[in-house]
């Protein structure tokens, strides 16, 4: 009994010393490029009249921070436009293991969307497929940055893949 009383103890005390030299996981360089995005946002959109809803204005103020441990930004918006008013969550990310960007949001209309995005030069293109009605679409917004605080954005969808349709453009100004 004694003896399995000091091998407990000497196994706790190796676990511990064990985890005590264990580092927390960092970020990787692609994850500190979603930076652009950290700070407060002010969103100017015009959405097309389409299948998607009537054309309007859309106005968003939006502030966006990191998540503690650095591998994530976290959203918080407010929005008005043609269709209401609403807010939103949005949490920006990177897989490592499919070498690319995720964005998910979730909204007080009930709506719940994600995508995988790819930078090319001064141009984010965010891609998902989305449900309408008993027809998938796909989908892209496209971020043309301008500058380090300002970037021109598209929103365009596709029934096939190929023949796009904006349905929504517009700029987004950091504070």
């Amino acid at each position: 009994m004694k003896l399995a009383g000091l091998l407990l103890a000497a196994w706790i005390i190796l676990t511990a010393a064990a985890v005590a030299q264990m580092e927390a996981p960092k970020p990787g360089p692609e994850v500190k490029k979603l930076d652009a995005f950290a700070g407060s946002w002010s969103v100017d959109a015009s959405m097309k009249a389409s299948s998607m809803g009537p054309g309007g204005t859309v106005n968003q103020k939006e502030k966006c921070e990191w998540q503690e441990g650095g591998f994530f930004i976290i959203c918080h918006s407010d929005y008005t436009g043609i269709m209401g008013s609403g807010v939103g969550l949005t949490v920006y990310g990177y897989s490592s293991d499919d070498k690319s960007y995720t964005y998910h949001e979730f909204n007080s209309w009930g709506e719940y969307g994600e995508s995988k995005g790819v930078i090319d030069g001064d141009t984010w293109t965010w891609s998902s497929d989305m449900k309408m009605g008993a027809m998938t679409m796909k989908a892209h917004f496209t971020m043309k940055w301008t500058s380090p605080t300002t970037y021109n954005f598209a929103y365009e969808v596709s029934q096939d893949g190929t023949k796009w349709s904006t349905v929504m453009d517009g700029k987004a100004s950091k504070k």
